[in-house]
């Protein structure tokens, strides 16, 4: 049997018999990098000692812990296994092969000065001889597990090294503890929570030649902060390496252009202690004074050192997490490992807000309440002039042609940002104009208020989304095709300023209720006014009955109640684009074809009536129609019978406000009943209203993304882009010089280059983009004090200037509730939602809805008391905290948080964990 490996026999393939560490590093040694000699004890002498010392079925009886077992029960199975590798006793075989290998390392001729203490007398094969004193190689035992350095997981420090090793009896002992290492407490319990199998993890050793290191510390060959490609990053230490790795001392922090090697960024810290070879061990000791503020590398050396980095990255074909060390100034490779949970590359993200035009002012308000994200380059250019030509029209039909001129109102970007834009001029025109604007609405001209959306508005966007609907995107020219998305585009906005004129008539009926009842009207013991509004229609709640509905239906069916729950929400939305069930264990399908085809027939009619939903008024966001994948995880958490029945709760809503509203009304006299029953009927009208109206906002947003992504798909062919979803990051003027050019016609091709155009234009705005999502933008610009004073009262959301524990918001539905935290941006995080958590986000729309069944609390950036996530709350007897400004700042998924509904705080209590 051949226990031993030498690196140059070992490459990233033999992952099985030399552990991750092992695999990579022979892989590096055999592409010529400054790796130190070594070797590997494979696999195999692993699994033979634990057979020879018949402690192999004991040690996976030790490790077979339950979910949820505790740290002291890790622990204490840890102890017990270490126990069993002590008593134990290499078998000969292994411990001969171990010796020769150790000899032929400690008997090299080494040219590197880090090792003088090795000298070249005696040197020869060293086969069959035991080193001793001063021809003994100093080594670093490290163990190299089949689980670890994977792309999907690194398992980075969860098994022991050991430095400084010296002597073939020092050796034999430190494998045998880096063995036992494998059962350490914190490796099986990191194992555990990766959904690794005990029984197939083994672990092999290597042993290296050891670097008696002046300096030494970690290279990302991507930056980890931000995900961009294009940066190095390399953290530095005075000494071995195993200060920084531990974390015992605060690093030199150096940021290299990958491409030119020029230092972008230093950080230079105190650093008080360093970790040194000492006999046959390492030490701590303090860091001489003159040393610990100078930097570790000068940009010579951290350019150096980043193209070796940048080098072994290429080799892989992924960025790198590279250990190294430095001494009598070469650079030394310890190993490499790809960089697991690299975000996608962001830029910083900002902090001044330039404003585009002076003289004017900025509101994140209205529409822009429904574009939390910075928008995309494409939609920020064709939504600019839908919204300002839909407010010409209102206002031109509301004030009078003369009143609003161009300029006086746009739709700019700002870091990204929307915000209304009023120059002050206009803004002091439509200010005088505003109580001829509200008799307008009120008298329901310019097609305004619930008159004007239900008899012509309304009607009017659906026939056009049908006119265009007629013909498949792919039968139409491409400048055919951009008019289309414009139109509709534009047929949104205007739609949407419709709607905008309902929000206020629900806002003025309920306010005039709750005023009227909360003062004379109600008496101690009586329900708050919301009572009397709940239990009524809308979309969002047809939607949910619907999907509930479903729900029942498919849980009737054992088989493919089975199939939806079990598979990854990715996996049952792949089956229904693929039209074929979910293969089960066997590869046959899973669940009978003819139910599958009914419960897809069934789901379609549901997403066909509500899919158009949207979650994002920008349509780089996919609606339920284009991907149902997130509004399958309420559904299967409905199959499950978890949740409540939304028919009944809403049964026993109505039945609440309507034996309420008699026994109010019983007692009134008559002059009051009347008023109150007035108010009420005008409430309890416009409410439900008001969410029909905005659910169907997105009414156009399937149909416009298919057209989008008919003409990316032309541009991929063409050689403009490289995948039909980056036509989002084209600019308007981009897109029509590519269909002017023929571009966008199929067949069309662009010849001599081996990239896309425009990739690395979509990608320079893709990076922007992700830096520009992490700021928190204000809500009124120029930020100073008189603005704040006064409109920050009308506006959405709060400060973002809120510090301490406890977060204020708006309170939008009463009760409280102390639970974690789940923080959700898009749509794509709400695989991550699980029953019982506070939802956090920057706003919801009624595509939200179905989380709240879900959900034990709302929290929101954005939103008032009569927004739909409150509105929605209140359906569901959840407390709401709306309009915080900084909750997806301040708030991490896993974070326990009190939400207070009655006094509109959060009150934040540890820290996450996901």
């Amino acid at each position: 049997m051949t226990y031993i490996k030498d690196f140059d026999q070992l490459g990233r393939s033999d992952l099985d018999e030399a552990g991750g560490k092992g695999a990579n590093l022979g892989e590096l040694a055999r592409a010529g990098f400054p790796v130190p000699p070594g070797f590997v004890l494979t696999t195999a002498a692993y699994q033979d000692f634990v057979n020879a010392n018949g402690i192999a079925g004991r040690i996976l009886e030790l490790a077979a812990l339950p979910a949820g077992a505790s740290n002291d029960d890790y622990d204490a199975a840890a102890g017990q296994i270490r126990a069993l590798f002590a008593e134990s006793t290499m078998p000969e075989e292994i411990a001969g092969e171990l010796r020769a290998a150790y000899g032929r390392l400690s008997h090299q001729t080494l040219d590197h000065q880090t090792l003088d203490h090795q000298t070249a007398a005696g040197a020869g094969d060293g086969a069959g001889t035991e080193p001793s004193g001063d021809h003994a190689a100093r080594v670093a035992v490290r163990s190299s597990a089949t689980a670890e350095d994977l792309a999907s997981a690194s398992f980075a420090g969860q098994q022991d090294t050991y430095l400084n090793v010296s002597g073939p009896d020092a050796v034999a002992a430190a494998v045998i503890d880096c063995w036992a290492s494998l059962w350490n407490a914190r490796a099986m319990a990191y194992r555990s929570r990766n959904g690794f199998d005990p029984a197939t993890v083994r672990l092999a050793v290597v042993i290296q030649e050891m670097v008696d290191a002046g300096a030494a510390g970690v290279l990302f060959t991507a930056n980890p902060a931000t995900g961009r490609r294009d940066q190095v990053v390399i953290s530095a230490a005075w000494g071995l390496g195993e200060s920084v790795v531990s974390g015992a001392v605060t690093t030199d922090d150096v940021v290299v252009d990958a491409a030119s090697g020029r230092v972008e960024q230093r950080r230079t810290a105190d650093k008080d202690v360093m970790t040194v070879c000492d006999g046959t061990g390492t030490r701590e000791q303090p860091v001489p004074e003159e040393k610990r503020r100078e930097p570790v590398l000068d940009d010579d050396a951290a350019a150096a050192l980043a193209r070796q980095g940048t080098a072994i990255a290429k080799h892989f074909g992924v960025p790198q997490d590279i250990e190294w060390a430095q001494a009598a100034g070469d650079f030394f490779i310890l190993q490499a490992r790809p960089i697991t949970a690299l975000p996608e590359p962001s830029a910083d993200a900002p902090t001044e807000w330039p404003l585009p035009y002076p003289n004017g002012m900025y509101f994140r308000a209205s529409i822009v309440e429904q574009l939390p994200d910075p928008l995309s380059p494409l939609f920020a250019d064709l939504i600019d002039g839908a919204v300002v030509r839909s407010l010409n029209a209102l206002f031109n039909e509301a004030f009078g042609k003369s009143v609003v001129r161009p300029g006086d109102v746009s739709l700019p970007t700002v870091n990204g940002y929307a915000y209304y834009y009023y120059n002050n001029a206009g803004m002091r025109r439509v200010m005088g104009k505003s109580l001829t604007a509200m008799r307008a609405l009120a008298q329901g001209k310019a097609n305004m208020g619930i008159k004007g959306w239900r008899d012509h508005s309304h009607p009017k966007y659906r026939g056009l989304v049908k006119f265009w609907a007629a013909k498949p995107p792919a039968d139409r020219p491409a400048a055919e095709l951009l008019e289309g998305i414009s139109a509709l585009l534009d047929a949104g906005a205007a739609y949407y300023t419709a709607v905008q004129s309902i929000i206020p008539i629900a806002a003025t009926s309920e306010i005039m209720f709750r005023g009227y009842y909360d003062k004379l009207v109600r008496r101690p013991g009586d329900p708050s006014a919301e009572v009397f509004l709940l239990g009524y229609d809308s979309e969002p709640i047809r939607a949910e009955k619907s999907l509930y509905d479903l729900a029942v239906w498919t849980r009737d069916r054992p088989q493919l109640a089975s199939a939806v729950t079990e598979g990854s929400s990715a996996g049952i939305a792949e089956a229904l684009r693929a039209g074929t069930p979910p293969a089960g264990v066997d590869g046959a399908p899973a669940v009978d074809p003819e139910q599958w085809d009914e419960w897809r027939s069934r789901l379609q009619r549901h997403l066909d009536r509500y899919g158009h939903a949207v979650y994002n008024l920008d349509f780089i966001n996919p609606v339920p129609a284009d991907d149902p994948s997130a509004l399958l995880e309420t559904l299967r958490y409905f199959v499950r019978g978890q949740g409540k029945d939304p028919h009944e709760r809403q049964q026993r809503s109505a039945d609440r406000r309507e034996e309420q509203s008699r026994l109010v009304s019983a007692r009134l006299g008559p002059r009051r009943r009347a008023v109150f029953r007035r108010l009420l009927r005008w409430a309890q009208k416009a409410a439900p209203v008001r969410e029909d109206a905005l659910a169907d906002v997105g009414l156009a947003w399937p149909l416009m993304r298919r057209m989008l992504l008919e003409l990316g798909q032309r541009l991929t062919a063409s050689g403009v882009l490289g995948a039909p979803s980056d036509i989002f990051w084209l600019r308007l003027d981009e897109l029509r010089s590519a269909i002017d050019f023929g571009l966008a016609t199929p067949g069309a091709a662009i010849t001599g280059t081996d990239r896309p155009v425009r990739a690395e234009a979509v990608a320079q705005r893709k990076m922007l983009w992700r830096g520009q999502r992490k700021a928190a933008a204000p809500q009124l610009l120029p930020e100073s004090r008189w603005m704040e004073r006064a409109f920050g009262s009308m506006m959405p959301a709060r400060s973002v200037q809120q510090a301490g524990d406890v977060i204020t918001g708006v309170g939008a539905s009463s009760g409280q509730v102390r639970a974690p935290a789940r923080l959700l941006h898009g749509p794509d995080d709400f695989a991550s939602m699980r029953p019982g958590e506070v939802l956090v986000a920057r706003m919801t729309t009624p595509a939200w809805t179905p989380l709240f069944a879900m959900a034990s609390g709302v929290v929101t950036d954005v939103g008032g008391p009569l927004s739909h996530s409150s509105i929605v709350a209140r359906e569901y007897g959840i407390p709401a905290v709306l309009g915080t400004g900084v909750a997806t700042q301040r708030v991490s998924s896993g974070q326990q948080v009190k939400v207070d509904g009655d006094a509109g705080t959060v009150t934040l209590d540890g820290s996450a964990t996901v």
